[in-house]
Order: C-alpha cells, then sequence, then structure tokens
C-alpha cells in the first residue's frame, strides 16, 4: 500500500488478535495488518456497504493486500466495560442482539447493486454521522428475516469485537463477513458466548458468559438453534481455534441448547 511503513518501522501495535495487528498512524487512522497476508479488499467491500447503509463501523480509508487503513475508534470494547462493571450483562447481551437485528435488516451484498465509489473519490462518511440511539435494553431485538432469506453476517460479533465510542457501540473485525443466512450469524455470537462460558476459550468474563448468553438467547433475532449445527462445523474449520477449542465446541453447543446451565 503506497505510503504505509513495512511492519519494523511501526513499532509495536496497540491492539492485537489472533490474526492480526493495528499499529496507530497518527490523524485518526490506525493500520490493521493480517499476519498471514491474505487480500483484505473484500473486507473492505463488506465494511463500505454496511456503512454505507448507517451501520456503525469504522470508516475504510483503503484495503491492499493483508493491510486495512481505518477509522481510528475512540474507546473501549464491551468486554472491557463489562468486566470493570461500567455495562451490565443485560445491557452487554441486549446491544449484540439489536446489533444482529440491524445488521439483517440491511440490504444484501448482492441485492445491493449500488457501486462502491470510485477508489479516488472520497470515502463514505464515518459511522458517527449515521449514529442513531440503541434501543432500550428491555425492549425485544428487531424480528429476523425469514428463515433463508439472506443478509450480511459478521460471523463473529462477541464483546472484543464491539468498541463502545462517545457516539455508540461500532462493530470491528469484519472478516469473516458475507452474504449468508442471518439466524447462522446469530447461532455464531451464541455459540462464542457458549465457549466462553464453559472455559473452551479462556477469557476473564468466563463468571458472567453463561448468564450473558442466557439473556442474549432471549432477546436475539431469529433462531439461532436452527442453524448451531452448522455454526459449530464452520467453527471447527476456523484455523484460529486450537485443537482443544475445537474439542470443546460440542460442550459450547449444549451450553447454548440448555444443557449444563
Amino acid at each position: 500500500m503506497s505510503g504505509v511503513p513495512g511492519t519494523g518501522a511501526l513499532g509495536e501495535p496497540f491492539a492485537f488478535g489472533r490474526e492480526a495487528d493495528v499499529y496507530a498512524l497518527g490523524d485518526g487512522k490506525v493500520l490493521r495488518r493480517y499476519r498471514d497476508g491474505g487480500d483484505a479488499a473484500p473486507e473492505a467491500l463488506v465494511m463500505r456497504h454496511v456503512g454505507r447503509h448507517g451501520f456503525p463501523v469504522p470508516r475504510v480509508f483503503a484495503a491492499d493486500g493483508p493491510d486495512l487503513i481505518l477509522e481510528r475508534l475512540e474507546g473501549p470494547t464491551m468486554a472491557t466495560v463489562l468486566l470493570d462493571g461500567s455495562m451490565s450483562i443485560h445491557d452487554g447481551a441486549a446491544i449484540l442482539a439489536e446489533l444482529l437485528g440491524r445488521l439483517h435488516a440491511l440490504p444484501s451484498l448482492a441485492a445491493d447493486a449500488r457501486p462502491l465509489a470510485h477508489p479516488d473519490q472520497p470515502a463514505p462518511p464515518s459511522h458517527a454521522a449515521h449514529a442513531r440511539p440503541l434501543a432500550h435494553p428491555d425492549q425485544p431485538a428487531p424480528p429476523s428475516h425469514a428463515a433463508d432469506v439472506r443478509s450480511v453476517v459478521h460471523l463473529d460479533l462477541h464483546p472484543e469485537n464491539v468498541v463502545i465510542t462517545a457516539g455508540g457501540p461500532v462493530v470491528i473485525d469484519w472478516r469473516n463477513a458475507r452474504d449468508g443466512v442471518a439466524d447462522l450469524d446469530t447461532a455464531f455470537t451464541a455459540l462464542i458466548l457458549g465457549q466462553v462460558a464453559t472455559g473452551a476459550i479462556a477469557h476473564p468474563i468466563q463468571d458472567r458468559a453463561g448468564e450473558m448468553l442466557d439473556i442474549f438467547l432471549e432477546l436475539a433475532p431469529g433462531d439461532p438453534l436452527r442453524a448451531l449445527d452448522e455454526a459449530v462445523e464452520m467453527r471447527s474449520r476456523q484455523n484460529t481455534l486450537s485443537v482443544g477449542e475445537i474439542g470443546m465446541l460440542p460442550l459450547a453447543a449444549a451450553r447454548v441448547r440448555g444443557v449444563g446451565k
């Protein structure tokens, strides 16, 4: 990507996940660089698509190879505020449910015929321009589409991938996103919470993850149990999970179904 230094010149990343490191670039921008290479262009396309339709997502400035230049978000992750007690478990579960409902109500990538802006044209406005308040936590999430209607799906929406900004929650890490069945997306979120609740994924929020999962299942759009087996199968093929984590997926799925509460 023109003008972006190599990793050695960027210093230490200020954030990182299982697949990527994030470096500060200044001027309100960050570089997200995938360690295994690959092409970030499909991820940028999805982010621009949902952002154009008003979904809270970081602004995309450029994408090239394994690199994404994104708007720098100011604020903690949902996981952080759940751990420090400044957000309740109920509110966190309700926000996840509503974000999924809002995402699944957007046009699919295939259905939206409007072309993306030419790379030389200005990027779409930041997420803040589209901000609207979330529904009250006691309100149910919007109903999902019919069972097999395809919409944009994130397939990795959980508390570490939601940043709580002054303008509201913003969803990050769109590498798995694509068109898909909405219930599968909801099943992925439930399964990930189930993995944390059962200790299949180590996380400091483990003691409260079961409670969060139960509330999420009450509020979540659609029917996550309908697509749970498919979510388990897809998750078992993700190379970001260890052999041990994959082996515990059936236990996490059983927790989602209500076994072992």
